[in-house]
């Protein structure tokens, strides 16, 4: 089934390479609401987060044609191309914000939370080796976890989607959980 999964997303990047609207709609669908919550996190404005969503997936489209699902699932390349694009639109605003601050005698001041300071770049890189770690689910487990946390839906509508009992969504959500957190003190014990 996994394999089933690389092959519909590896078919809907071809097809977002290839120009096809519908294909970049459905994209912006599927993870619109996940890349504008990290812009809105990253950016100091709800106007920079939506100008910030839009670039992200102007960037998406221009690189369509190299996602390879082999190296990560479609979700996990998304928000690797999201999180890139705030770090540089931050390090621009900062550089803006330096040469201003020299004429101008103002103080320069990064936007708390951002993903250019010390802790956001932290946590940018946690998400990152967390999502590497959902990756490595198997697919009932790891579809739910994408769907539930970085798609936002309830377990009833993952149910009622995947045409599967509640109960075992459940499980499926407990047991990714707990290795998920097995993982995560693996690694720093490690």
């Amino acid at each position: 089934m996994a394999h089933e999964t690389d092959k519909s997303e590896l078919a809907l990047m071809k097809r977002v390479a290839a120009g096809d609207e519908s294909a970049t709609a459905e994209l912006y669908d599927r993870f619109g609401a996940l890349v504008f919550r990290m812009s809105l996190q990253a950016m100091p404005t709800r106007a920079e987060a939506e100008d910030a969503v839009q670039e992200i997936f102007v960037r998406l489209w221009r690189t369509a044609g190299r996602y390879d699902p082999s190296r990560a699932a479609l979700v996990t390349w998304v928000m690797l191309i999201s999180r890139r694009h705030l770090v540089d639109r931050m390090r621009r605003t900062k550089a803006r914000v330096r040469a201003g601050s020299l004429d101008g005698g103002e103080a320069l001041v990064a936007p708390q939370g951002s993903i250019d300071d010390e802790h956001g770049m932290e946590r940018g890189e946690k998400f990152v080796s967390l999502m590497k770690k959902v990756d490595s689910l198997p697919e009932l487990q790891r579809t739910v976890i994408q769907r539930a946390y970085l798609g936002g839906q309830t377990l009833r509508q993952i149910a009622d989607e995947l045409g599967t009992p509640i109960g075992t969504i459940k499980s499926a959500l407990s047991r990714a959980l707990v290795r998920l957190r097995e993982r995560m003190n693996e690694e720093q014990v490690a």
